[in-house]
């Protein structure tokens, strides 16, 4: 196999000095015309790449964003909503220069992941899944430029965001539960640290309000599948709803499960709706009713606007993407 080609080779196929081949290569405008096309020609020719550490160290930029994810790795791995944020993020910076690195940790003991993001690590962050006890991601936040995928608990002026409307989406989920004829209706909801999980009770009890019914009950999960079949036993220790909504699919699962286990029939006893339309909800028997959230979408944009921000763009601050409800069988 060949060596791979220098610079100083570029330099000398096409008769111009070392620093005007790093000045092309690091898109410097101070170039001649005939110099730039005699170092492109020697680029193609020699099939030469930058080294891109070196570019680094020359211009103080990695290439590289961190996606951080405050959670444990369990929750990751296994919560189909963070594969298609993922794959968003990637899908939006093929195209580019960038390198994505993945951050995951509920905690941050000795702020080993806020020093290496704070030490230069990466040149942005995109943020998920925060919870108001993850102080950390906040120093990352004062750090580099930072995208947020969901509102953040302390809403800073300036902060970029991209999410959904959490409130009207679990509005309308309700809604429709209200309108099969259901009356006693619970919610089952992710945890109360997050703002996607107060937003959505808050549209949840707005839809009851707007119909003069109160909530049957209320619990929370961690958006686990085991954490929303131990929400449902909690709700039938306290009496039988006749609908529940679960602020996400795989919680949602979790429910069907310990309905089943009861003796309670999906959707003839009680009427069931998610949240995000994952592949969890076209899984279960019956497909589950659910509210759809764009996560690919979400990832996609959230990596655009980083990317906008580390152009020296100025791009719109928040950006709030459409949900839409998918009737099936389980309602």
């Amino acid at each position: 196999m060949s060596s791979r080609a220098t610079i100083e080779e570029v330099a000398s196929t096409a008769g111009v000095s070392r620093s005007t081949v790093s000045r092309v290569v690091n898109g410097s405008t101070a170039v001649s015309p005939e110099a730039l096309l005699a170092v492109q020609r020697a680029i193609q020719e020699l099939s030469y790449v930058p080294n891109r550490a070196a570019r680094s160290l020359a211009s103080k930029q990695t290439h590289a964003i961190a996606l951080i994810v405050p959670e444990d790795t369990t929750r990751f791995f296994g919560d189909p909503f963070f594969a298609a944020i993922v794959a968003g993020i990637t899908g939006a910076l093929r195209g580019s220069d960038y390198l994505l690195n993945l951050l995951i940790a509920s905690d941050d003991p000795g702020d080993k992941m806020t020093s290496f993001v704070r030490n230069g690590g990466v040149d942005g962050a995109l943020i998920v899944s925060h919870h108001t006890s993850d102080a950390f991601i906040e120093r990352v936040a004062d750090a580099v430029p930072v995208v947020w995928g969901g509102r953040p608990v302390r809403l800073r002026e300036g902060d970029y965001v991209v999410d959904v409307d959490n409130v009207a989406g679990a509005r309308v989920a309700t809604t429709h539960l209200i309108d099969t004829g259901r009356t006693r209706i619970a919610t089952i909801s992710g945890p109360i640290t997050m703002v996607s999980s107060a937003d959505r009770v808050q549209g949840f009890r707005s839809a009851l309000a707007d119909a003069g019914l109160v909530p049957f009950a209320e619990e929370a999960g961690d958006y686990s599948e085991a954490s929303g079949a131990e929400a449902a036993r909690r709700i039938l220790a306290v009496g039988r709803p006749d609908a529940i909504f679960v602020a996400s699919d795989l919680m949602a699962r979790g429910a069907l499960t310990a309905l089943r286990a009861a003796g309670i029939r999906v959707p003839d006893d009680v009427a069931l709706v998610g949240f995000d339309d994952s592949s969890v909800a076209i899984s279960t028997d019956p497909p589950l009713t659910t509210m759809r959230q764009p996560m690919y979408a979400q990832g996609e944009a959230m990596a655009g606007v980083l990317l906008s921000r580390l152009a020296g763009s100025d791009p719109t601050h928040t950006t709030i993407l459409p949900t839409e409800l998918v009737v099936r069988a389980s309602s």
